[in-house]
């Protein structure tokens, strides 16, 4: 318990930015936070934070294990409101956002299995192709897709997608099929401006590639990119959850398949475990289970 105490206050030194206003966050006293990470500092065998009199700043150690204490923290707040959350029938509402056409493939099934089986809770779902601060707008969890930056909010992966280059079959007939990334410069091509907001589509390399194309439409709005790929107009980048049905449909067709780029994670983020309620808690558990393989 000490030691997870000492992980504790070294991690909120960081997220608060000093030694004095992580002791004024934990309620102790300055010296007290100074003891407690010179201790962890002598536990660990390394100097977690390079300080002089005016500022303090991570180590290349203290950096690594910063993200490690996060993740142990986590874990165990994760597993003291589980059994708490037990305790308590899922009541009330519940708010929930998500990209668009994930949410309404993947998340809003889950909604309804969710509340099928808690007959108490009301569900507000927010499908919506932007990333919202869930504390100002009162929003309990959301699905995000991409690798996420670092902030205070918990995330559970619950997926993955890619990035994927579609084109309709008689587009591909009369054109031919691109052999590399690079045969998109001369290409019609159509952007979906919510999946990249510049005429740069990426692709897999050491770097990863970006191919500056030319597009005959660009467009925010997803059926519409999708639309005019499908009217044979040209080749078109989407997240391949968007245009699954219709590959498997045969309407479109995946090119460039050998440089698609790594997949991104598909997470569920929510505020710090420990102010988890019951009703996220129960929503979580059954979107893992619809989302497993």
């Amino acid at each position: 318990m000490d030691k997870l105490r000492s992980m504790e206050i070294f991690v909120r030194i960081v997220e608060k930015g000093s030694l004095t206003a992580a002791a004024n966050a934990l309620g102790m006293s300055a010296p007290s936070v100074v003891r407690a990470l010179a201790a962890l500092e002598r536990a660990v065998g390394v100097r977690l934070m390079n300080r002089t009199t005016r500022r303090s700043s991570l180590s290349d150690e203290g950096r690594e294990y910063y993200e490690r204490c996060k993740r142990v923290l986590a874990e165990v707040e994760e597993a003291d409101a589980a059994l708490s959350a037990r305790r308590l029938q899922p009541r009330g509402r519940l708010r929930i956002t998500a990209p668009v056409t994930y949410g309404r493939l993947h998340i809003a099934p889950a909604v309804n299995i969710f509340l099928a089986r808690y007959s108490e809770v009301e569900v507000d779902l927010l499908l919506l192709d932007r990333v919202i601060d869930l504390v100002e707008e009162g929003v309990d969890a959301a699905v995000r897709i991409g690798h996420l930056p670092a902030s205070t909010l918990v995330a559970k992966r619950i997926g993955e997608t890619r990035r994927v280059v579609c084109a309709a079959p008689s587009y591909l007939k009369r054109v031919g099929m691109p052999k590399s990334p690079h045969d998109l410069g001369a290409a019609r091509c159509v952007v979906f401006t919510g999946l990249a907001q510049t005429n740069e589509w990426q692709f897999s390399g050491k770097p990863h590639e970006r191919v500056l194309v030319r597009p005959i439409l660009r467009t925010n709005q997803f059926d519409a990119a999708i639309d005019a790929c499908l009217h044979g107009l040209g080749c078109g980048q989407f997240l391949c959850y968007q245009v699954d049905a219709l590959v498997k449909a045969g309407r479109l067709k995946r090119v460039l398949q050998d440089f698609e780029s790594p997949p991104m994670p598909v997470s569920i983020v929510y505020p710090h475990a420990r102010l988890l309620s019951s009703n996220v808690r129960a929503f979580i558990d059954v979107l893992d289970k619809a989302t497993s393989p």
